[in-house]
């Protein structure tokens, strides 16, 4: 008998190692992560002003409409806690328009971003058996903006006859959170949403009507949902 539950306690003990290994991280580990991003802008926007006048009444805001892509990042892990991320995705296109006054609604244009984003990371139960991994990141965004068009309808209610739309690039602080669940010692699935400070100055040249310019803070949420790899 003796023997028998010997033998169980040690086979029970061999069944939770390899349980710790499957979901443990550790130094040296490279986590991948693939799925569907979406990014969903909180838009606080100043009053566009054409050559220095205020538009109020006119134009109150401007609003930046949701876009979904693909999204990618790798963490590099430094030990069992502690890694660096490298997110990345495929571009962006969102619609801005009009918020409030009396072009309220009317489409002004579109616009592609590129949101690269290096964050740390810390796991909070790396160094655990759990197959639940929680995780926050701090990290760095960079936005590029590009292939910016204007709506034709926003030329014609300013009388304008040809425009062209430019938004600077912006570098602010990203925060996350995410978490991911390990279906064996390589796979998991796993969801995330991270905040990221984006200040955007727009301006847009009309022909001959002058330009136009507004500055808004973009912060989005971006949230994912991702398979994931470890190596």
């Amino acid at each position: 008998m003796n023997k028998l539950l010997l033998a169980v306690t040690i086979g029970s003990s061999a069944l939770v190692l390899a349980n710790a290994e499957a979901a443990q991280l550790n130094g040296g580990d490279i986590l991948i992560r693939a799925g569907i991003a979406s990014v969903q802008p909180d838009v606080d926007s100043g009053v566009p002003t054409l050559d220095g006048t205020s538009l109020a009444g006119t134009a109150n805001a401007i609003d930046v409409g949701d876009n979904s892509q693909f999204g990618i990042s790798g963490t590099y892990m430094f030990n069992s806690q502690w890694g660096i991320e490298v997110l990345a995705a495929t571009p962006f296109e969102h619609d801005i328009s009009i918020d409030g006054g009396a072009l309220d609604g009317a489409p002004v244009g579109t616009t592609k971003h590129l949101p690269p984003t290096v964050s740390a990371q810390y796991y909070f139960m790396g160094h655990s058996d759990s197959s639940w991994q929680p995780y926050v990141g701090l990290g760095l965004n960079y936005t590029t903006f590009f292939s910016q068009e204007v709506d034709p309808a926003f030329e014609a209610a300013l009388g304008a006859t040809g425009a062209s739309l430019d938004l600077d690039d912006s570098f602010g602080v990203a925060v996350q959170f995410g978490l991911d669940y390990y279906i064996n010692d390589s796979w998991f699935v796993n969801a995330s949403a991270m905040l990221a400070q984006i200040e955007a100055d727009a301006t847009i040249e009309l022909e001959p009507s002058g330009t136009v310019a507004v500055s808004a803070d973009i912060d989005p949420w971006v949230y994912r949902l991702n398979v994931g790899y470890r190596f």
